[in-house]
């Protein structure tokens, strides 16, 4: 009777361990599926005002419709250039800490390893890697540039599936044949494009929502990281996108700067605080330029990059809606640095006789029009003045953010973005620099916070409202009241020598904990 007691206990106690295992597992998964999905979308070579719900004129629908229906930062910073920003968004460390001082390297390169070797440090995990570990799928699509060599490609990095360009710039309708050889990737191999009718806007967003599409059939949530390669040099679009803009921008640089400062104040964007920095004295007076219609052409050709990249970005919100998942997706926008003012002619990949913004041809629109596209700021991607660092930054979530139609004060930067990631996925990171930004919605009080910034001897950092900033042509040091002096106009090193001097020191102690080069002029 004891021993058929016994049994029933037995039996008892399996029946209890099944029923509390199954509901544990059934609390993981709903955990697991009450966890947001996230993407982070990224746009490339890409200035403050050149969305219109930060004062464009260029047509941006459906990212001004996730600004409205979302949070709008007024002072969000990218680390200055394509790759250090990319790698602290991977990795919510200062670039040099994880090997990216500067840019990419290549194979026939030969750097020691460091904080200079153009890859990022294997042994540094990526957002891609942590949260994968967490349950998420991870996909990726579009510009990786932290990483040459296959060992360094996205899937050993963390990502489940990658399509996209490995390099820097090319082409959008096809891959250059150019000294270093440019890869288009789809997983661990070369993609062959079709000869016809690939555009990479398109082509990333495609991939993004067949690998989301892939994620339906599982219960985890998923990560994407959509980094567009628009509107970065060379200037490419479609004739039909073009067309709307080509007699539009023969009003020139200088109305449209003042009209996009004027339409920014009209929306909030900008106060009395931000006065609109004079035109720089190499730039031509729209008024005097002789060649106006090639002008405004390459700055059609921009403009229709931007809308081609917006119709995209609505595309793939579309999918989200109408797959019912679009309220539990985190989504943020940003840009990598600012407005580029680069010219590569000298490449000589272009074919001649062929049309800015034409298949075969190979242009930019130069310093003249990235001045219009950082307003009200100046000087341009590579440089530390809020010019090259500022980025628009549009934060979407349904479920949990209420929309604010003010801009948000909230001085951050693209490390924030590993944190907020893992938080959301309920981990806690490892040593980080960033912040998780979810004090921005959440209610929770502003953290104090001091960023910096180097790259290639242009450097800066902000410690509250002040800023202290030297380009690696500049004599001194410059310091800014951003509090009162958003726009880095009135210059108050030679007042206050003491601030100079205490936050030299700070930069200085920042630098070396992260391994950055002394480079003087």
């Amino acid at each position: 009777m004891k021993t058929f007691r016994n049994r029933i206990s037995f039996f008892s106690l399996l029946i209890g361990l099944s029923v509390f295992l199954g509901v544990l597992a059934l609390t993981n998964k709903q955990a697991i599926s009450n966890r947001p999905n996230i993407i982070i979308i990224m746009a490339d070579d890409m200035g403050f005002s050149d969305i219109g719900c930060y004062g464009s004129e260029i047509s941006t629908p459906n990212l001004d419709k996730l600004a409205a229906n979302g949070l709008k930062l007024r002072n969000f910073y990218n680390a200055g250039r394509c790759c250090p920003t990319r790698a602290s968004l991977l990795t919510g460390k200062y670039s040099h800490a994880v090997g990216m001082g500067n840019m990419v390297t290549f194979e026939d390169q030969k750097v020691p390893k460091g904080n200079y070797q153009g890859y990022l440090d294997p042994s540094i995990p990526t957002i891609a890697e942590d949260l994968r570990t967490a349950g998420y799928n991870t996909y990726m699509t579009g510009k990786w540039h932290v990483g040459e060599s296959p060992e360094h490609w996205p899937l050993k990095r963390g990502f489940d599936r990658y399509f996209g360009l490995i390099s820097g710039a090319s082409s959008f309708f096809e891959v250059l044949q150019e000294k270093r050889k440019r890869f288009v990737v789809q997983d661990d191999k070369e993609y062959v494009l079709p000869k016809e009718g690939y555009y990479a806007t398109d082509a990333f967003t495609d991939k993004a929502i067949e690998f989301v599409k892939s994620n339906d059939r599982q219960n985890n949530p998923f990560f994407l990281y959509l980094a567009y390669t628009a509107p970065h040099f060379p200037l490419h679009a479609y004739e039909e996108d073009i067309s709307k803009y080509e007699n539009f921008y023969l009003q020139g640089w200088d109305k449209t700067r003042a009209d996009r400062y004027k339409k920014m104040q009209k929306i909030g964007l900008l106060d009395s605080r931000y006065q609109l920095t004079p035109r720089p004295n190499d730039i031509q007076d729209w008024n005097k330029v002789s060649d106006k219609k090639s002008w405004a052409r390459k700055m059609a050709v921009y403009a229709a990059m931007i809308e081609r990249m917006d119709k995209n970005i609505g595309k793939l919100v579309e999918y989200l809606k109408n797959n019912k998942q679009l309220d539990n997706t985190f989504i943020i926008f940003l840009a990598d640095n600012g407005g580029s003012p680069e010219n590569v002619d000298d490449r000589k990949l272009g074919q001649p006789n062929k049309r800015i913004g034409e298949r075969g041809s190979y242009g930019t629109y130069d310093f003249q029009w990235a001045n219009v596209s950082n307003t009200p700021f100046k000087l341009y991607k590579k440089y530390m003045h809020e010019g090259g660092i500022i980025s628009p930054c549009i934060i979407h979530w349904t479920a949990k953010i209420k929309p604010k139609r003010e801009f948000i004060d909230a001085p951050s930067h693209v490390i924030d973005l590993l944190p907020t990631s893992l938080e959301l996925a309920q981990m806690q990171p490892s040593e980080v620099h960033g912040k998780s930004l979810s004090y921005i919605w959440n209610g929770t009080k502003m953290p104090k916070r001091t960023l910096f910034w180097e790259h290639e001897g242009n450097k800066a950092m902000r410690k509250g409202n002040w800023k202290l900033v030297k380009e690696l042509e500049d004599a001194d040091w410059e310091l800014y009241d951003l509090g009162n002096d958003p726009c880095e106009t009135i210059n108050l090193a030679k007042e206050l020598t003491q601030k100079v001097e205490e936050m030299k020191f700070e930069y200085d102690k920042w630098a070396k904990s992260v391994g950055v080069k002394n480079i003087e002029k």
